[in-house]
């Protein structure tokens, strides 16, 4: 599903200045052709203006081509704009969406007819991923010359996504029964761009009374007032009848906006009749009076907004070392490595972490091997650094851990058994040390065969399952992973001796189902790292839902 994500690409800083002897400088620096201007303020040209325009292009999935998705506004006389058109694209977490901004000097409507002033490419993940999802980064693209900066926004379309609980009570409502009192009960009505009116609520009849109180009720924002806060509420009182001919009482109308205001005080609404019938009873005040008795907001939070709140994604690898894997020397093996093309290892590995990294800042990923004998004395290990440096195993990004991975492989010695738990119970004990959602571990497993602890591997899952983390399993080769599959969840819920995890949060794919037979290699990770990581944000979702862990607010 899209988090859909409203992306406001805004200012450009201190841009290429390409007018020949046209720009002369508040502070008393002459222009020349060419020149950068870096001074943060803009420069008004004294004669040919400086108008800019930027274009957004989109890089499919698994593609390596570009397409144009949209223009912003074009804005003159200044090397520092500030841009107003917004683009609204869909967001996808599991997706490595890849963009192109190119800032352009329009001197017509063809691309080939402008002035090229710079380019920066960048990945939605990266923005959203960000510090309040706000990212600089430099435009490049014009050889020898420093053509200025670009400064990305991000922010998700979330205004529909509150829900509201309201209570409200009435006094004094018309009788409209000829035996006993009215029975009265409310119907909302949310306003349409044309004028009409759609039902969006009903609440219950309280019978026998001119002073009913109402059940507190919820209802989505979305379908009170599709969004807009000042969008008309209309709410009708009728007195219901058994033949369903229930009887008007009267009328009144608000807006969401008002609503909320009974946060702080209860809100009295006079219920009239049809203004045409008011006029006929010349006394006539009104038909009773509705109150506001609560009125309270919950926010149904989202992947981005703990995002953007400052929740880290920390990412960790683990990669099977044992001997079925074969000799890395061989290219039987599945660690083996040809100079065309890396092993289904380092592949899988590529897949995942280039997307996961956009969301941890220091790009520092501890990186572990697990079943194989280390020098120099040939003993075990099942989660030893792959860096070969046991007080700090984080390897600088995805490289770093892909040339520690391959730099093991001509050191250690291929052994067994497939044992998972150690690293599971590793990763929960760094797990557990920030439970306050500011942190949530990722945990990428590569492996090629049968577990040979599942108990204990069962048990170190049923105990990660309350931390904040998540498992993901790639088995790779020709084996039957049929263990692999119960511990991913989705039917029945892990357990160990009667126990059951808090929480589904283990994912589990065979590599083999995304060899293309087309040789599309690129196209093939792409979809292996959409399947692995889909259930991530619900999964991050589900740890904070059931700790009551609210995102924190980013900085304004």
């Amino acid at each position: 599903t899209p988090r859909v994500a409203h992306a406001w690409f805004c200012p450009f800083r201190n841009l290429l200045d390409m007018d020949t002897f046209s720009k002369s400088d508040p502070g008393g620096w002459q222009g020349r052709a060419g020149d950068t201007a870096w001074h943060g303020m803009a420069r008004q040209p004294s004669s040919a203006p400086l108008s800019t325009v930027v274009v957004l292009f989109v890089q499919g999935s698994g593609s390596s081509e570009w397409k144009e998705f949209g223009r912003t506004e074009v804005i003159d006389n200044t090397l520092n704009p500030d841009f107003v058109r917004k683009f609204v694209l869909d967001y996808y977490f599991e997706e490595k969406q890849n963009l192109r901004f190119d800032l352009l000097e329009p001197h017509s409507a063809v691309l080939g007819a402008q002035d090229f002033l710079g380019q920066a490419f960048v990945a939605l993940g990266e923005v959203i991923g960000s510090q309040r999802g706000r990212l600089e980064r430099a435009l490049t693209g014009v050889p020898g010359k420093r053509c200025g900066t670009i400064l990305l926004l991000a922010e998700e379309l979330s205004n529909c996504r509150d829900i509201v609980t309201m209570q409200l009570c009435a006094n004094k409502l018309d009788k409209k029964d000829f035996f006993g009192k009215s029975d009265p009960f409310l119907v909302f009505y949310r306003s349409n761009e044309d004028g009409t009116f759609t039902i969006c609520h009903k609440t219950e009849v309280v019978k026998n009374t001119l002073n009913p109180v109402w059940q507190p009720f919820t209802i989505p924002v979305r379908a009170l007032c599709n969004g807009d806060y000042d969008r008309t509420v209309k709410i009708d009182v009728y007195d219901w009848d058994r033949d369903g001919s229930h009887d008007f009482i009267g009328e009144f109308a608000t807006s969401y906006r008002e609503l909320s205001r009974a946060q702080s005080q209860f809100t009295v609404y006079e219920v009239v009749l049809n203004p045409r019938k008011k006029c006929k009873k010349k006394k006539y005040v009104n038909s009773g009076t509705v109150t506001l008795l609560s009125f309270s907001v919950e926010s149904e939070f989202t992947f981005v907004d703990y995002i953007r709140g400052g929740t880290q994604l920390n990412f960790t690898v683990a990669i099977d070392f044992t001997a079925s894997n074969g000799m890395p020397s061989q290219p039987t093996s599945l660690h083996y490595a040809s100079p065309y093309q890396l092993s289904a290892y380092a592949l899988a590995l590529k897949a995942v972490g280039e997307i996961i990294q956009d969301y941890d800042s220091d790009k520092l990923f501890p990186a572990y091997g697990f079943g194989a004998k280390l020098p120099p004395d040939g003993k075990i290990s099942h989660q030893f650094p792959l860096n070969n440096n046991a007080d700090n195993p984080s390897c600088a990004g995805i490289e770093g851990v892909l040339e520690s991975y391959l730099q093991s492989l001509r050191t250690v010695q291929l052994y067994g058994p497939t044992n998972f738990a150690p690293i599971i119970n590793q990763v929960a004990g760094a797990a557990a040390q920030v439970t306050d959602g500011s942190q949530y571990h990722v945990l990428l497993i590569i492996t090629d065969g049968v577990i040979s602890d599942m108990l204990q591997t069962k048990e170190a899952i049923v105990t990660a399952s309350a931390l904040p983390m998540s498992i993901i399993i790639v088995g790779v080769g020709p084996a039957e992973f049929e263990a692999m599959e119960e511990l991913d969840g989705d039917e029945v819920r892990v357990s160990f001796r009667g126990r059951y995890a808090e929480r589904d949060i283990v994912q589990f794919v065979p590599f083999r189902d995304y060899v293309d037979d087309s040789g599309n290699q690129v196209l093939s990770m792409a979809r292996l790292a959409k399947d692995v990581l889909a259930e991530i944000p619900e999964q991050l979702l589900s740890y904070m839902k059931t700790r009551d862990i609210k995102p924190r607010r980013a900085d304004p």
